[in-house]
């Protein structure tokens, strides 16, 4: 089946945002059939949640898909909110085993669709050598933890003067930006780092393709995009083990997982895949291989099937 997509929205003001969903609702209502909504946690739950009322107000069916590492806590700490949303909807889906088990005791039906990619638009370069070339794509703030990119970073230099680190992602204005900024200075690794903090999208393919690690720093998540696309490319993976990513990655097989906030767990690993030439090619095959089970081929007749049910009013009972 073919579907057709209204978005909405794209407004930088939280306000003009939250005024755009609410009128593409009411104007587009006779255009649509139902609604998907993204859930993220903080101020940007409003969204989901009136315009869950509305729709609910106008008898519209949609569907909350879940995101955000930070969305067990904050449900934790709004209860009742969370818990009232997830009742209003069709259905409720999540990217990955870890929101549908957190999610758990506020819905018990919580359904799992995995992220999707174009693997076709990734190229796949199997790192048969390494070098200690590294990227980090992420947004610049402080639930991605990227000064530990840096520590990361200066750590590994000792051992290996030519390593270099590119760091690609968003300023979201928390300060993290300029933390990253000082801390190479004051480590003195200020010419083996590359900041580009404003990168097209499209873009980001041919940055992954010159690395041949990405470490991931993050302190909370959930099954993020980004990883995804690196392991498409075959960069081998190091990443914090937290949230959703055990279940996107199996320690290594097809990357290789640490603790949260350990400098030395992730310097060791680094330094396990550049001494072990067949360990990284055997992680970066694997890792393509797990990339292309998200293919959109896979994913969008998961979706296809969901929205039909709940047009169909066959969807489960909240």
């Amino acid at each position: 089946m073919g579907w057709e997509v209204h978005v909405t929205s794209t407004k930088e003001s939280q306000i003009l945002r939250l005024l755009d969903m609410l009128t593409t609702i009411v104007v587009n209502r006779k255009h649509f059939d139902l609604a998907q909504i993204d859930v993220f946690s903080g101020k940007a739950f409003i969204y989901a949640e009136y315009c869950a009322r509305l729709l609910s107000i106008i008898q519209k069916p949609f569907v909350l898909t879940l995101h955000g590492g930070g969305l067990p806590v904050f449900a934790d700490q709004h209860p009742k909110r969370v818990a009232n949303l997830l009742s209003w909807a069709s259905e409720v889906v999540a990217p990955s085993p870890f929101l549908q088990q957190s999610l758990s005791k506020y819905h018990s039906q919580i359904k799992v669709i995995p992220n999707g990619i174009d693997i076709s638009s990734i190229p796949y370069k199997p790192r048969k050598s390494i070098s200690p070339n590294l990227i980090w794509v992420r947004a610049f703030h402080q639930t991605y933890n990227p000064e530990l990119a840096v520590r990361v970073l200066s750590s590994l230099v000792t051992d290996y003067p030519n390593t270099r680190l590119t760091m690609v992602g968003p300023d979201k204005g928390d300060g993290s930006l300029q933390a990253v900024n000082s801390l190479a200075k004051k480590l003195g690794v200020v010419d083996q780092l590359i900041i580009l903090p404003a990168v097209p999208y499209e873009e980001v393919p041919s940055l992954l393709d010159r690395a041949d690690v990405f470490i991931n720093t993050t302190n909370y998540d959930n099954a993020p995009r980004s990883l995804l696309e690196a392991m498409a490319n075959g960069v081998c993976v190091v990443s914090t083990n937290v949230g959703g990513i055990p279940w996107m990655i199996t320690n290594l097989e097809d990357g290789l997982l640490v603790p949260p906030e350990d400098e030395l767990a992730m310097v060791n690993a680094l330094k396990s895949l550049l001494e072990n030439p067949e360990v990284a090619m055997r992680i970066s095959q694997n890792a393509r291989r797990t990339a292309e089970r998200h293919d959109w081929s896979n994913v969008i007749p998961e979706w296809d099937a969901l929205f039909s049910e709940v047009l169909a009013g066959n969807h489960g009972e909240n």
